[in-house]
C-alpha cells in the first residue's frame, strides 16, 4: 500500500521561505515521477512541481524561479523548497505521483499559510 506523509508547513510571512516534506512508503521515489500539488480554499487541486525519473524538473508558471522540488533517494523522501512566499500560495500541499497520481493514496496534506 502506498503511503504518502506531507510534513514541514505552518505559517511564515510574505517574502519568507519554508521547505516541504514527503515521506513516501509502498513506492520507490527514486523509480516514480513525483509532484507536488496544492489546493487552496475554493478552488481545484494544481499541479505546482513535478520531478521525473530523470531528475528533469517542471514548474507552474505562478511558482516558477521560486520554488524548487527535490528528492532524496536514501530517505525515500520528495522536498518542496519555497521561497519568496506570497499569500497566493497558502494553500493545503500533497505530493503524489504525476502525471497521474494514485487516487488511494492521497495524503492529509501539509497547510501553508502566508501572511501580508
Amino acid at each position: 500500500q502506498v503511503q504518502l506523509v506531507e510534513s514541514g508547513g505552518g505559517l511564515v510571512q510574505a517574502g519568507g521561505s519554508m521547505r516541504l516534506s514527503c515521506a513516501a512508503s509502498g513506492i520507490n521515489v527514486r523509480l516514480n515521477s513525483m509532484g507536488w500539488y496544492r489546493q487552496a480554499p475554493g478552488k481545484q487541486r494544481e499541479l505546482v512541481a513535478t520531478l521525473t525519473i530523470g531528475g528533469t524538473t517542471k514548474y507552474a508558471d505562478s511558482v516558477k524561479g521560486r520554488f524548487t522540488i527535490s528528492r532524496d533517494n536514501a530517505k525515500n523522501t520528495v522536498y518542496l523548497q519555497m521561497d519568496s512566499l506570497k499569500p497566493e500560495d497558502a494553500a493545503v500541499y500533497y505530493c503524489n505521483v504525476v502525471p497521474k497520481p494514485i487516487r488511494d493514496s492521497w495524503g492529509q496534506g501539509t497547510q501553508v499559510t502566508v501572511s501580508s
